[in-house]
């Protein structure tokens, strides 16, 4: 297949061509020539105003509910909806019906999304069955493929089982990654606990469930010298945190969810579930210091925490509603409206080069003879974002309706293109 970009500017630091604007020739999924002014009649041709290609992002926390729940999401959904965000890579998390716990499991990702046009990673459960009661076979599932590990959505609550886990991977030198919630603090909690919780009348998780989790890991993430990710922070104390435990040389990197660095606890005032997600909106305060995190470098990528939900997941009261929006096609419009003081190669670092570093996938390359993985956008088209913007089964998005900044184009990868 030929596909002729024409008219980019390339933003991708390790390139020869970084910060130029040319035509680049892609055939049977290489970089065949980047120069002025190329002609291929036989090409897919992708033109527009003030496009700009990168290498392709990478999602580091995504659920794409298969097996055992593809009325939510499936791989082909998900796929799906990666690209239309933009994303040419997506880590998958093991909350699947059975869980990703085993080698066969993980086996199945990876056969089922073979040669797709966004490669799909999985991350292996941390526990087996995500019970957390006793270890996975992780290093089986490491041979197989899996990228990473972690219990996702239900975080590792016993410390000794923790300590255990972060042992284990050290023999590959893996990393484990924890979404920050102590459950027996925050079990019953719906929403942010502050001014707005007491309003509502609602139960309220408070940020110390994050805090102590956050605190507890580091210690164990230092005692171990073994490598953990924390993702989904949502308050000042947890940049603070983890901008001490990286100035002390623990090994940990961390990344912050689109809606945690937009949306606040004030949303919630009409109880729409769409807003309720875990760890929960918090205040102003928080969401300013996240974005400065991201500003001073302390942070170092997004993940979208793109978790689908049904409509009978979502439409009901409050307290049933299950935690969780989608994130991935609305993602890069939400970080360059709501993060304006962030130089556009900054994010663009956050997206492709950071996430990679973090988890040993190697960058893509912009450059002739290199195999196309790319991302191709206008950084500055401002548009609103809609349901025909979904591609994903789900529609639980807190942004429909919201103008944003920054829209994907296409993607190239695996030899394939889709532009939208």
């Amino acid at each position: 297949m030929h596909i002729l970009l024409k008219n980019v500017k390339i933003l991708a630091p390790s390139s020869p061509f970084h910060g130029q604007q040319k035509d680049i020739s892609i055939q049977n999924g290489v970089i065949h020539q980047i120069a002025d002014h190329l002609e291929d009649s036989h090409a897919t041709v992708i033109s527009g105003d003030n496009l700009h290609v990168s290498a392709g992002w990478m999602d580091i926390f995504s659920h794409f509910c298969d097996p055992g729940q593809e009325h939510k999401e499936d791989l082909l959904s998900g796929i799906q909806a990666a690209a239309k965000g933009g994303y040419t890579t997506v880590m998958v998390v093991p909350n699947t019906q059975p869980a990703l716990h085993t080698k066969p499991q993980i086996e199945y990702v990876i056969s089922k999304s073979r040669h797709s046009l966004v490669n799909v990673l999985p991350i292996g459960a941390a526990t087996k069955n995500l019970e957390g009661a006793g270890i996975a076979e992780m290093y089986e599932m490491h041979e197989a493929g899996a990228v990473a590990f972690s219990d996702g959505w239900k975080p590792i609550q016993s410390p000794g089982l923790l300590l255990k886990a972060l042992q284990y991977i050290k023999a590959f030198n893996g990393t484990l990654i924890q979404l920050p919630d102590d459950t027996s603090i925050s079990a019953h909690g719906l929403m942010n606990e502050g001014i707005y919780s007491t309003r509502l009348g609602m139960p309220g998780k408070p940020a110390l469930a994050e805090e102590l989790i956050i605190q507890r890991d580091l210690e164990l993430a230092k005692y171990t010298d073994s490598r953990l990710h924390i993702t989904g922070i949502s308050t000042r104390k947890s940049v603070e945190l983890i901008a001490r435990a990286k100035a002390d040389g623990i090994k940990v990197t961390c990344s912050v969810a689109p809606y945690h660095l937009s949306l606040t606890d004030a949303s919630l005032m009409d109880y729409d579930s769409n807003f309720k997600v875990n760890p929960p909106l918090r205040t102003a305060d928080d969401v300013k210091a996240l974005q400065d995190a991201v500003k001073d470098g302390i942070i170092d990528c997004f993940a979208t925490h793109h978790l689908p939900q049904d409509w009978d997941a979502k439409v009901l009261e409050f307290e049933y509603a299950k935690n969780g929006m989608i994130g991935l096609e609305s993602t890069f419009g939400v970080l360059r409206k709501h993060l304006p003081e962030v130089p556009l190669e900054q994010l663009l670092t956050m997206l492709t080069d950071k996430p990679r570093q973090i988890f040993g996938i190697t960058l893509p390359a912009i450059q002739e003879g290199a195999v196309a993985n790319m991302t191709i956008f206008n950084p500055d088209q401002e548009w609103t974002f809609t349901e025909a913007d979904i591609a994903s089964r789900s529609k639980n998005s807190a942004y429909i309706g919201a103008a944003l900044k920054g829209k994907p184009v296409a993607i190239v990868n695996n030899g394939q293109v889709t532009s939208k």
